[in-house]
């Protein structure tokens, strides 16, 4: 069983039942639908997929709807293709037009008032460099072509110096959100997230829409203010995405690695999941098997400790979308296998605060992850009702299999993108001695422990109560 978790992007390649129960079955965990692309049609479909799915397969695969944000680009260009000349000047303008090798058009109508002269522009992942040379404030920005190349239609644009005025939804983002939530989708994705405030916007329109969705929400981090708010923003929120495609080209790409790290790092101390995406197997789009850098790539994420590795057009349009999913597997496994490091961080004690009202869930995970490393325990269950101490456990990195037995499905799909958690349903209502004996023998039957396997067990007492956590088991299987 691999501990961290793969998300696999859907699109053309891969939105078809057997392709997608091809990935589960090869290791994916989260599917993500990218709203960037695709009718609301298609994902509709891919939704009732996975969900069928689930049950025809026993899984909890959750479902990750990823907002594109106020994503710029230029417009569409004739001949879907124009080479900019390095030296030449350029217009940008806000007016729409067919875009030529003198005059563009962005997506973007307060681009003439934000951006300053001497500020770059890097267009198409930064493939094509431009810097400012004068603005009217109203409809146009003059600019140098400083690294010139093709530029094809509607490609992306980056303004790594500009304090874009944007809202963090666009109209799009709205009518998406209100998709993706009457779907009631697992996980939601937000582009291009500059300050924690954004996130509880976020909050604040999924708690409007129905009091009873519990839909988390993921901040993608690929701005240089969401680095310089960081802590704010992982209070705020529910999990984390290093985005590193277009944060590789917002801040220098060499602070890339150490930002990467640092994330991990900050998201296990604050028990939120972290997701490692971008150009992670990237040669695998046309080629079987991944290039060596790639390999160590993925590899050094799952080192450092990242809850799930995604893949974005490895498995959207590449051509063997199941095999990726298995290559990302095998590195997985193997890595888990043979990387004690992974295992056992040596996280702070909780602070004693009686008035705290996590204080007793969060002493009750810390003692099991330390009691089940002294006494090489099997698994630790934990009977969940939010999902809390599920999270809790996981930061602690445990060696011991980590199983959650909950009434509320929505919280199995959902914390199917936490390291190293596998979920069951279980909705009796019996004694605490009754209800760990039967989840005992529940595991047993499934393959998940063997007789002399010690297991801990953490629960509510009383369980009909579903309250935080207060009691933690020690016991062998028989």
């Amino acid at each position: 069983m691999k501990r961290t978790k793969i998300v696999a992007t859907l699109g053309p390649a891969s939105s078809s039942a057997e392709v997608i129960e091809q990935m589960i079955l090869a290791g994916a965990d989260v599917c993500r639908i990218n709203f960037s692309h695709g009718s609301y049609e298609n994902v509709l479909q891919q939704i009732n997929t996975i969900r069928e799915l689930n049950k025809k397969l026993g899984t909890h695969t959750a479902i990750l709807a990823d907002l594109q944000g106020p994503k710029l680009r230029i417009g569409v260009v004739e001949n879907n293709g124009v080479e900019l000349v390095a030296g030449k000047e350029i217009i940008i303008t806000t007016k729409e037009c067919t875009g030529t090798a003198e005059r563009v058009y962005i997506t973007y109508p307060q681009f003439p008032k934000d951006v300053k002269v001497g500020e770059n522009i890097l267009i198409d992942d930064g493939k094509l460099l431009l810097e400012t040379v004068s603005t009217n404030g109203v409809d146009e920005v003059k600019a140098v072509i400083r690294h010139g190349g093709i530029l094809s239609s509607k490609k992306g644009v980056n303004l790594p110096n500009t304090k874009v005025s944007l809202p963090c939804l666009t109209e799009k983002d709205l009518k998406d959100l209100d998709f993706a939530l009457t779907n009631h989708v697992d996980w939601v994705g937000l582009s291009f997230v500059r300050s924690a405030a954004d996130i509880i916007e976020l909050k604040h329109l999924i708690a409007n829409f129905n009091q009873k969705i519990r839909t988390r929400v993921v901040a993608k981090i690929e701005k240089p203010e969401a680095i310089l708010e960081i802590d704010n923003i992982i209070k705020e929120t529910d999990a984390l995405m290093v985005a590193r495609g277009d944060l590789g080209v917002e801040v220098p790409m060499q602070q890339v690695p150490i930002i990467q790290k640092m994330l991990v790092r900050k998201c296990l101390e604050q028990s939120k999941p972290v997701i490692i995406a971008t150009q992670m197997m990237e040669s695998m789009i046309t080629n079987i098997s991944p290039s060596r850098a790639e390999v160590n790539d993925v590899a050094n994420s799952v080192m450092d400790g990242a809850d799930a590795v995604m893949l974005s057009g490895e498995t959207s349009v590449g051509n063997h979308p199941a095999k990726v999913v298995a290559a990302m597997t095998k590195i997985i496994q193997h890595v888990e296998q043979e990387s004690d490091d992974i295992y056992n961080r040596e996280n702070a004690a909780p602070e004693v605060n009686i008035h705290n009202d996590r204080f007793l869930s969060d002493s009750i995970c810390y003692t099991a992850a330390k009691m089940a490393q002294r006494t090489s325990a099997a698994a630790i269950v934990t009977m969940t009702h939010s999902g809390y101490t599920a999270l809790k456990l996981a930061s602690h990195r445990p060696k011991a299999n980590i199983f959650v037995f909950t009434d509320n499905y929505d919280i199995l799909t959902t914390l199917n993108l936490v390291w190293g958690v596998k979920g069951f349903y279980y909705d009796k209502n019996i004694s605490t001695d009754h209800t760990i004996a039967d989840i005992k023998f529940i595991l047993k039957k499934n393959g998940m422990v063997k007789p002399n396997d010690l297991v801990i067990n953490i629960a509510s007492i009383p369980l009909s109560e579903k309250g935080k956590s207060n009691m933690i088991k020690l016991s062998a299987v028989e």
